[in-house]
């Protein structure tokens, strides 16, 4: 996935927009807190705004959901005297969060709601569809956190983009509300088409033998669950809970494998334009107090989580977070769909993922995780897929489960891990 590249060119800049936002952030005051909508609702235009007027965030702190392949501009860059705060970390933040101006609080996204609704911003800023006959716009195919914050926010301003696909099915806001209103009529963030590889075929050939008819499925970030998706088109009866839909969501409606009586619940599309608008016409969009509500999923029969990771350790703790020792990306909605899956009647949390990194040089099940956190304990551990086969990890005893990780493993790696087991136990 890809985002539009930053856009900072101030002879770019419609005047109207830039006073816009001039007004806004000046009424939000010294040491404002401002929401800026993010994932694929990020308003590209206030990132050139911004660049031209950078005295504006001195002593403000940004705070949005900006996340890796999708966000990667760092509003904190653009003055010293600026923060931001996120939940995840894209690989574009990293400077900053070593120079300590970028805050990654390690929320999951079921809880990231929560947080944001009882936060005071003094600012909200949104990218909205073009009004309705009754003044009410739509936020797109991004529909997670923008409508409780813009609502209870003390100033508001709304970008309104006429070239954002209108969802049919979300939720949309009173322009009325909204103290600042400028059209930016420009471009808004696309991913790329999806591109297949041989390793992440045969992880998805793995993994759709266990997706049933009438699951309820949810996919992640990452290349092995969009190639799951793409690989469920002889299925019948699917009904689409996913946080994020990609392109492959399209394809599983014109082969007749979704449920055609179900509402499809989403909160995010990301993909190529003609992709969200088919999105945007037929799915449901919806906040994460729905999207990510474990009890609401847990209560679906066959609900089927599909999500990468970085690396597993040989006792089913997993890292989603660390790479080589250094922070990257965050939690997102996995725990929350994990613990939702291995609840629900029929259900499984599958995670799926080359076995190596790095050419094959690193394997990515280990014997044990170096990395300073666990973003996965070992009990939410259920069904693990390489290109090298499938482990069903539930109601394994350690040894078990350490054998049937190590068969996914890499062949060259095999030995070893074997023998750091051996020298592991016993416990």
């Amino acid at each position: 996935m890809s985002a539009i590249k930053p856009q900072t060119a101030a002879d770019d800049l419609d005047p109207a927009v830039l006073d816009a936002v001039v007004q806004a952030f000046s009424a939000a005051g010294p040491g404002a807190r401002i929401y800026v909508q993010g994932a694929g609702g990020e308003p590209l235009a206030l990132r050139a705004a911004l660049a031209a007027v950078p005295h504006l965030l001195n002593g403000a702190t940004v705070t949005s959901s900006l996340l890796p392949g999708i966000n990667g501009f760092d509003y904190s860059a653009l003055h010293p005297g600026a923060r931001l705060e996120t939940f995840m970390l894209p690989a574009e933040l990293r400077e900053g969060f070593i120079a300590g101006r970028v805050i990654a609080l390690p929320l999951p996204y079921s809880e990231i709601g929560g947080y944001l609704a009882g936060r005071d911003f003094d600012l909200a800023v949104v990218q909205t569809t073009a009004p309705d006959a009754q003044g009410r716009a739509g936020f797109g195919p991004c529909a997670d956190f923008a409508a409780p914050v813009f609502a209870r926010a003390r100033r508001r301003l709304a970008l309104v983009n006429p070239h954002l696909p209108d969802v049919r099915r979300g939720p949309r806001v009173d322009l009325a509300q909204a103290e600042h209103v400028a059209i930016v009529p420009g471009p808004f963030i696309l991913g790329e088409a999806e591109v297949s590889e041989p390793i992440l075929e045969a992880i998805a050939a793995r993994v759709a033998e266990l997706v049933p008819d009438g699951a309820s499925l949810q996919t992640g970030i990452g290349g092995a669950p969009a190639a799951v998706v793409a690989r469920l088109t002889d299925r019948s009866g699917l009904v689409i809970r996913s946080g994020m839909v990609t392109p492959g969501y399209q394809s599983l409606a014109e082969a007749g494998a979704l449920d055609p009586v179900a509402e499809h619940i989403t909160g995010l599309a990301h993909g190529p334009e003609p992709f969200l608008r088919w999105a945007a016409e037929h799915l449901v969009f919806a906040g994460t107090d729905q999207t990510h509500d474990v009890a609401a999923l847990a209560a679906l029969p066959r609900f089927t989580a599909v999500n990468s990771a970085l690396e597993i350790d040989l006792f089913g703790q997993v890292n989603l977070e660390w790479r080589e020792g250094r922070l990257f990306g965050g939690l997102g909605g996995a725990p929350d769909f994990a613990r939702a899956a291995r609840l629900s009647e029929g259900g499984r949390a599958i995670l799926a993922f080359p076995a190596t990194a790095k050419s094959g040089r690193i394997s990515r099940i280990v014997p044990r995780l170096a990395s300073p956190t666990v973003s996965l304990p070992r009990d939410l551990a259920d069904t693990v897929v390489t290109e090298h086969g499938t482990a069903a990890l539930r109601g394994l005893d350690m040894g078990a489960r350490a054998r049937s990780l190590i068969a996914l493993a890499a062949p060259e790696h095999r030995d070893a891990l074997a023998r750091a087991w051996r020298e592991m136990g016993p416990f």
